[in-house]
């Protein structure tokens, strides 16, 4: 018998983001759940060594990979219907429940324990790391389109720079005043600095 697990999560690359927004690139949910680990690992890092947070980088990178991991099954659902009301944000949250379990069912036995941290991830420092990655990596693409003319994301990089500054981890304060600056500049910039 074949396990459609890893298969199913391939097409993670097929979940387009901002499906409701005009992009001038692209970005699909296997890419942007990357840029979540690299982020959410550096702020976990930066928590451990700066402030002595007791975790485990290499599990929150983990935990980020698989954040959006039901979304091969519900898609990516704008965020004005997912956190339209209440009811609609419960009714969401058993949605991606329900994916999780049909996910881990993809999974033989013996290794679905193994893979349901992942999927159903519990509340706590580990996974407010993750959340707090998201929100950057979401504002990054905003600066990326903002940079290349496109207004369409004004209102939504507004929104989410609100967002950022109410995150109540330094470290990942210290990660928007470290690193964010340099997703402005441009490849010439990256590459001498002194320009």
């Amino acid at each position: 018998m074949a396990f459609s697990f890893f298969a199913y999560l391939s097409r993670l690359k097929l979940i387009s983001r901002w499906s409701l927004m005009r992009n001038t690139q692209p970005e699909n949910d296997a890419e942007h759940s990357l840029q979540v680990a690299m982020i959410a690992h550096a702020i976990a890092v930066i928590g451990r060594e700066r402030y002595g947070r007791d975790t485990d980088p290499e599990h929150v990178l983990a935990l980020a990979v698989y954040h959006d991991a039901t979304e091969v099954m519900t898609g990516d659902l704008p965020t004005p219907v997912k956190y339209h009301n209440d009811e609609l944000r419960g009714a969401y949250h058993q949605l991606e429940d329900l994916s999780a379990d049909r996910l881990l069912a993809l999974l033989p036995k013996d290794l679905q324990p193994s893979w349901k941290p992942y999927l159903k991830q519990e509340k706590g420092y580990d996974r407010d790391v993750v959340k707090a990655a998201d929100k950057i990596s979401a504002y990054i693409k905003c600066m990326e389109e903002k940079r290349a003319g496109n207004r369409e994301f004004d209102y939504a990089a507004e929104n989410i720079r609100a967002s950022l500054f109410a995150i109540d981890l330094p470290e990942a304060k210290d990660f928007l005043r470290d690193f964010l600056p340099a997703f402005d500049l441009t490849l010439d910039e990256l590459n001498h600095p002194s320009l």
